[in-house]
């Protein structure tokens, strides 16, 4: 139980809001030793961990690419493509992303969204876009709210997507815990009732997004 304690030491600094990277790293370090690891062995296997995933680097060239196109308007563009499209509503939006994400994640590539690559350059923006195109100007107030609803539609996605995945490692996890505790259930049996979960959590969201776009609306005519 006492490799338990990282969790404690990501949920405590989190709540901290204490950088992130370094909340986790600590984490690593405190289940590496009460693990019974030496300080050594826990620095080794993450020296062995970035060594053997080295694709994450990639991160690194993917960064200043999204910066020069969000320079080069890139924002601006999708605004002005929504716009263009008049049944478009901040809701209607969102739930294709939300579609299209659970999809390409329950086929593995749950690298094709994100919050740096997707998120904040495109999905909020048009989002953004469908509102102001429906509404007129609209305050920081609601802007934030879009946002957040936009992060929160690529987390649920991705989330309940991945598990369809049998080679993702959450459902890898679920397996060997339950092989550890003598129970027998294969890869494929896991990510196949994984499919009623990722269904329910699309019509709950869904709901969401269409009290997101009701709750717009009334703002648009107070404001108008």
């Amino acid at each position: 139980m006492l490799t338990l304690l990282g969790i404690l030491v990501v949920v405590v600094g989190f709540a901290l809001r204490v950088n992130a990277l370094l909340v986790v790293t600590v984490a690593g370090i405190v289940t590496g030793l009460a693990g019974g690891l030496s300080l050594h062995d826990v620095i080794a296997a993450f020296g062995r961990a970035f060594t053997e995933n080295r694709y994450v680097a990639i991160v690194w060239l993917l960064l200043p690419v999204i910066g020069l196109l969000e320079r080069s308007g890139l924002k601006e563009r999708a605004r002005t493509m929504i716009a263009r499209i008049h049944a478009a509503t901040t809701g209607r939006v969102l739930m294709a992303y939300l579609v299209l994400r659970q999809v390409t994640a329950a086929l593995g590539l749950t690298s094709l969204g994100g919050h740096a690559q997707m998120v904040r350059p495109l999905l909020a923006p048009m989002a953004e876009g469908a509102a102001e195109n429906r509404l007129g100007e609209i305050t920081d107030e609601t802007r934030h709210l879009i946002r957040a609803h936009s992060a929160a539609v690529d987390n649920i996605g991705v989330f309940f997507g991945e598990d369809i995945f049998i080679a993702i490692g959450s459902i890898l996890l679920i397996k060997g815990f339950l092989a550890q505790n003598r129970i027998d259930v294969s890869a494929a049996t896991l990510a196949k009732w994984a499919i009623p979960t990722a269904l329910c959590a699309t019509a709950i969201h869904f709901v969401r997004l269409r009290l997101l776009d009701r709750r717009l609306s009334r703002e648009g005519r107070r404001a108008s």
